[in-house]
């Protein structure tokens, strides 16, 4: 059991936070640009924040990213992975006792459920896999689980000979990949027509949303794109964390499979912009919550040698917390 002189504290994030969460945020062991509040704040007129920090005594510990709707807490919706960040120096018992500290806040302020993305595993600095763990005692119910694919840049891996055959279309036609600051050509060149017209969406991001973002985090997001003759034809939006570079947004026009474009420009930011990192991300493959995988698509993905890391959403009964006081024997 945890030692009740072990005295944890949970309060609401507040403004007058905001240079102490980034703070925290950029030296913890599994925090990412994401949860900066210069990032998570374009958004806050779309969610009730109900962000939660975890003290013992003075010193912060944890900060949880989140939002209110209902009786239920969330991981912030509008971020693609969330949880518990935690500092760089804690140690298992002390996640115990976060959990437990967190959970009875939740049930004091009225709530009832909390749901959790989790972070994927190669986002973190070193080892976070904690709370994996304590949701299996919690008995927490598992609602999604998504599969990325990632390739790890610091193992051998082989590209396909189809992804190799675009690559040399792309060369036979003398495309060309520059990086560029401005987003505009992408967005409503290429990526909202192509969503509109295929998905019946539209990007997460606005136009006016990504720009801004990346006027904020100019060395985190980075736009490639692909042209051919000065026409934009193909392009993505990279998210660069501390291991991994993540196509966020992949598009390209009607012809890049004729032309190779999207072949091109990958191959190009896996062996000569990203080589240093250990993880290029190329995200899900999913639909229906989880449920089917989109073929097609991860056929692609796989074809440059990315290989599957899953993702896990939770569901937690706030009331469940009495099942961790006896974890530790």
């Amino acid at each position: 059991m945890i030692s009740k002189s072990e005295a944890y504290r949970v309060r609401r994030y507040s403004n007058e936070d905001f240079d102490a969460w980034n703070a925290f945020v950029e030296k913890s062991k599994n925090g990412t640009f994401l949860f900066d509040r210069h990032y998570m704040d374009y958004h806050s007129d779309r969610f009730e924040d109900c962000s939660l920090m975890v003290f013992k005594k003075d010193k912060l510990l944890a900060v949880f990213p989140a939002n209110k709707l209902g009786e239920a807490l969330y991981s912030h919706q509008g971020l693609t992975y969330g949880g518990l960040i935690l500092s760089d120096t804690i140690k298992f018992e002390a996640v115990t006792a976060i959990v437990i500290s967190l959970l009875q806040y939740l049930m004091g302020q009225q709530f009832k459920t909390l749901y959790i993305k989790q972070i994927p595993s190669i986002y973190s600095k070193v080892f976070t896999e904690e709370l994996n763990y304590l949701f299996f005692i919690l008995k927490a119910e598992l609602v999604i689980k998504d599969i990325l694919s990632v390739i790890n840049l610091k193992a051998d891996f082989i590209v396909s000979k189809d992804r190799l055959d675009g690559y040399k279309r792309a060369l036979k036609h003398h495309l060309v990949v520059k990086e560029v600051d401005e987003m505009e050509s992408f967005w409503n060149q290429i990526l909202i027509k192509n969503l509109r017209n295929k998905h019946k969406t539209k990007p997460v991001h606005s136009l006016e949303e990504i720009t801004l973002l990346k006027s904020r985090f100019p060395k985190h997001i980075r736009q490639f794109n692909v042209y051919d003759k000065d026409k934009i034809v193909a392009g993505t939006t990279i998210f660069e964390t501390h291991l991994v570079a993540h196509s966020q947004y992949i598009s390209g026009n009607q012809d890049k499979n004729l032309l190779g474009s999207l072949d091109f420009l990958h191959f190009h930011l896996i062996k000569n912009v990203f080589q240093e990192k250990t993880y290029f991300d190329f995200g899900c493959s999913n639909e229906n919550n989880g449920l089917h995988v989109n073929k097609g698509l991860l056929y692609w993905k796989e074809g440059f040698g990315a290989k599957t890391v899953t993702q896990e959403f939770y569901k937690v009964d706030v009331g469940n917390w009495e099942l961790l006081k006896t974890v530790f024997i």
